[in-house]
């Protein structure tokens, strides 16, 4: 049958099972936006404040469910106002397929209005991206962009596609969609006699696992796993849920502000399983001096990953769930009741801990995770809120924390959670978000409210830029250059002025009080909460230390106390 291009782009997201796209339309989307309008019964548009918004809401889509995100934008601005969300998918490995739509073939290249080389921006930050010039290409090119972003480990792709290519015809041929098939490595039987034989010699295993768990769904598997070693766990930020946080095997998080059970376990165990990490720099702190006890075993999907910010004794290059499995085949149940006994005592000496009196950020999480059960869908911005949300919100399973790790992203969590709820309606959603972070895409309230979606906003307000401010209290002798946000904002207003339900709380008592009226409220509920402005995120290893030298505020204050 002959179709346009622009009905083409909808027929190929409906073969691939595409229910909701995020995005704000222009002039050269128009054609598609027109089709879109068209189906409107079959894929639900969501309309977001701002293109930034959207490239985060298609994240958090992808990132709750597994399945592939996508978003859309016109050309020029709008192309690279998705920039910072492709980049952010690119650094946490979320499958997401951005699609934006040119100029006219004849006008690129030649300054035209809103012409911009959107191909050569996201090269860098994605796993591929395609500009289609000609309308036969255009459908095996989209089946190709969601294979690619599903495909191994998950990544963004971008889709440019001029104007005048939505509005040409050409033939199209239905295809039904795939599957894509699990990455299948080749691992040679001596590998695993290998990687057996360092496990069943280690007397000090610790388990070390990351965001490559979750997406791999083989969080059943490490299960097993560490129960058949008798093995402590730890994670990584984005490793949250892949590994029970109240199975008594599990130590936290590992890294700048990880646990000092985790980081002094790993700075002493005699083998380090390294699974489906990248040994990101605020995990490892010294490279020079991590885990300089351990032997490390490496398994990722990405051969790249291998020896590139630390130095293994051994790798397993393939997806983390069918290696797991294969180990857990070949491995004799092992008994290492002595150092889990010690790691027990390290917990127990070091558990993390606040202040018992006042609103504060810790308080708020713990109370957060009570009142929901540990059930929610917990995402959050980027800063002093986020690691305190990935300390003491307990996660049970996988895609229960969404929060950008690599890039740090300033902003994310908003349109990350109206992706989440779009995603899961009968799940409670709460952004967890500091008032610096807050102000960079406040306007997706008014999105929130125009779905009417029921999420909760908890902003952790200090009035600064909390983790800034720390690192100029510790390091940069107190002064605070641009970090201080005293300036009479007041988010109960602004919520309301954008037609959500505001609350402010002060006092534990209020904070249990608001918080109850906003998980029974049918819209979203921002809910401005008042801390110190010097709380401060502990245990911490300071930039260029081993994580073995972790402090918390009585080592700083004891340290200071020594003549």
């Amino acid at each position: 049958m002959q179709l346009t291009g622009a009905e083409i782009i909808i027929e190929c997201l409906k073969e691939q099972g595409v229910d909701t796209v995020f995005g704000y339309p222009g002039g050269q989307i128009l054609n598609v936006y027109d089709e879109l309008y068209k189906h409107r019964d079959e894929i639900k548009h969501i309309l977001t404040s701002h293109e930034q918004g959207a490239s985060h809401a298609a994240d958090g889509y992808a990132r709750s469910t597994g399945k592939v995100g996508v978003c859309m934008a016109t050309s020029g601005p709008g192309a690279t106002n998705l920039v910072t969300g492709i980049a952010t998918a690119y650094m946490d490995s979320v499958p997401l397929v951005a699609i934006t739509c040119n100029v006219g073939v004849p006008l690129l290249g030649k300054d035209s209005f809103q012409e911009v080389d959107i191909a050569g921006i996201t090269t860098p930050i994605t796993k591929h991206n395609f500009i289609v010039k000609d309308i036969e290409k255009l459908s095996a090119t989209i089946r190709r962009a969601f294979a690619i972003a599903a495909k191994g480990r998950p990544g963004p792709v971008l889709l440019d596609i001029p104007k005048d290519v939505t509005a040409q015809k050409c033939e199209y041929t239905p295809v039904s969609q795939e599957k894509p098939a699990r990455f299948a490595a080749e691992i040679p039987e001596e590998d695993f006699k290998r990687a057996v034989k360092m496990i069943s010699g280690a007397k000090r295993p610790f388990i070390f696992a990351g965001g490559g768990v979750v997406l791999s769904e083989a969080s059943a598997e490490l299960k097993e796993f560490a129960e058949k070693i008798d093995a402590p766990v730890c994670d990584s930020l984005m490793g949250k849920g892949a590994f029970d946080g109240t199975d008594e095997k599990y130590t936290g998080m590992l890294g700048m502000h990880g646990t000092k059970a985790s980081n002094l376990g790993v700075s002493e165990c005699d083998l380090l399983i390294a699974v489906g990490v990248r040994f990101s720099d605020r995990v490892i702190g010294n490279a020079a001096k991590f885990a300089k006890q351990a032997k490390i075993l490496q398994i990722d999907i990405d051969p790249a990953e291998i020896n590139k910010n630390i130095i293994v004794d051994f790798s397993m290059i393939g997806d983390v769930k069918d290696v797991l499995g294969r180990l857990n085949a070949r491995v004799l149940p092992m008994e290492h009741s002595e150092w889990l006994s010690h790691i027990q005592e390290y917990k127990e000496k070091y558990p993390l801990k606040y202040p018992e009196t006042g609103l504060n950020g810790p308080y708020m999480i713990d109370e957060i995770y009570r009142m929901t059960k540990g059930d929610a869908l917990i995402v959050t911005e980027v800063g002093q809120h986020q690691m305190w949300a990935a300390q003491f919100y307990k996660y049970k399973k996988p895609r229960t924390l969404l929060t950008s790790g690599g890039l740090g992203t300033m902003g994310y969590g908003l349109g990350a959670a109206i992706g989440a709820k779009t995603a899961n309606p009968d799940k409670t959603v709460i952004n967890i978000a500091g008032d610096g972070c807050f102000r960079m895409n406040m306007n997706e309230i008014a999105t929130a409210v125009r779905q009417k979606l029921p999420l909760i906003e908890v902003i952790v307000n200090n009035h600064v830029l909390g983790m800034v401010r720390q690192w100029q209290t510790l390091f940069y002798g107190e002064r605070y250059s641009a970090t201080i946000l005293d300036d009479g904002m007041d988010y109960v207003k602004l919520a309301e002025a954008m037609g959500a339900t505001g609350y402010r709380a002060g006092t534990r008592e209020e904070f249990e009080e608001v918080m109850k009226k906003a998980l029974a409220a049918d819209g979203p509920v921002v809910i401005d909460c008042v801390i110190d402005s010097d709380d401060k995120v502990w245990p911490m290893v300071a930039p260029g230390a081993a994580i073995a030298e972790v402090f918390t505020e009585e080592d700083l204050k004891q340290k200071e106390n020594t003549p």
